[in-house]
């Protein structure tokens, strides 16, 4: 018997050119203002696409027709879902000139009533997220990326992806020379650390990353940090992997990564004098692999000591004095 299928739809208007319309819902770095944490995009038919959007959902698909500035067709279904796989529902959006603007519209077809139901709940987040992308240039931090369900070393990695990223989106070249409370490391020394990190910790997994030129240090990291996030996805967290002399527990290779994101992300945040916004739950999650990985990380040299710290205080500062840096 065939199931009955449910199509969602759902439309906006956006106070820009079709052209910048269609950028706004295929370019990674477009996309990263309002729906996604990460994106990998082959923008052609038959091309692959992959969206983290929001930490531990990652849609994916492949894109079925693409006419630049007036439409696109994609597969959607979700890794990891047995019930909609990739590819096994059908997006198509459209875009027509209007006054003033453009009207975008979304059908989402081949859905059971259910998903039906919890795509256009999803859909109307975004949709509203899109609008105030296009009107103002970025939607802000997405709230449902603030303190995923289920916490381990993999969404914790998405989530603190997105809180680094919120840091770097407007650091600039004008920043590059300014110290940061990382000893001896101005904001562009730290950043190519960071860039070493993750080519390393990509590495671990069988990961070769691919660094290309892009417009700002946030396109940079979130070029590499998807890559390297996606390795992980894919090699799991099972088991060890060699690293140098020594074999590492996958997941603590993975913790590493955690680490990298939201220290670094302090550090940034300090350097250029912005407020670091990261949840509670996060922040605890992220301390506890601190404990677990610093201590013997800086028997190697690569943390100070511990500074010491109120009981009281809340996870992001104790990780930041465990680490050895100073508030």
């Amino acid at each position: 018997m065939t199931t009955a299928t449910v199509t969602a739809e759902k439309t906006a208007f956006l106070p820009v050119p079709p052209e910048e319309a269609f950028a706004l819902i295929t370019e990674p770095e477009r996309l990263r203002r309002w729906k996604t944490i990460a994106s990998r995009v082959d923008l052609r038919a038959g091309g692959e696409y992959r969206f983290t959007v929001v930490p531990g959902h990652i849609a994916r698909g492949t894109y079925r027709e693409v006419v630049p500035g007036e439409r696109i067709v994609f597969g959607w279904g979700w890794e990891g879902d047995g019930d909609l796989a990739p590819d096994d529902s059908t997006v198509t959006v459209t875009l027509e000139p209007a006054d003033g603007g453009t009207m975008v519209r979304l059908v989402h077809e081949g859905l059971t009533e259910e998903q039906a139901a919890s795509h256009l709940e999803g859909w109307n987040h975004f949709f509203e997220r899109l609008e105030r992308a296009a009107t103002q240039g970025d939607a802000g931090a997405d709230e449902w990326a603030w303190a995923p369900q289920h916490l381990d070393p993999l969404t914790s990695a998405d989530a603190t992806l997105a809180v680094l990223q919120r840091v770097l989106l407007p650091v600039t070249a004008a920043d590059r020379e300014k110290p940061t409370p990382c000893k001896d490391f101005t904001v562009h020394q730290l950043a190519e650390h960071l860039f070493g990190t993750l080519a390393f910790v990509g590495g671990l997994a069988g990961l070769e990353v691919t660094r290309t030129p892009q417009p700002s240090l946030e396109a940079a990291v979130a070029e590499v940090a998807q890559q390297v996030n996606e390795a992980w996805a894919v090699r799991g967290l099972e088991g060890t992997v060699r690293a140098g002399e020594r074999d590492l527990p996958a997941a603590m290779a993975v913790g590493i990564l955690n680490l990298e994101y939201l220290l670094h992300a302090w550090d940034f945040a300090q350097a250029t004098g912005q407020d670091l916004h990261v949840s509670e739950e996060v922040a605890q999650y992220v301390h506890d692999l601190g404990e677990q990985i610093i201590p013997g990380a800086r028997e190697g040299g690569s943390f100070d000591p511990a500074v010491e710290i109120a009981e009281r205080a809340g996870a992001l500062d104790r990780l930041v004095a465990l680490s050895g840096r100073a508030a």
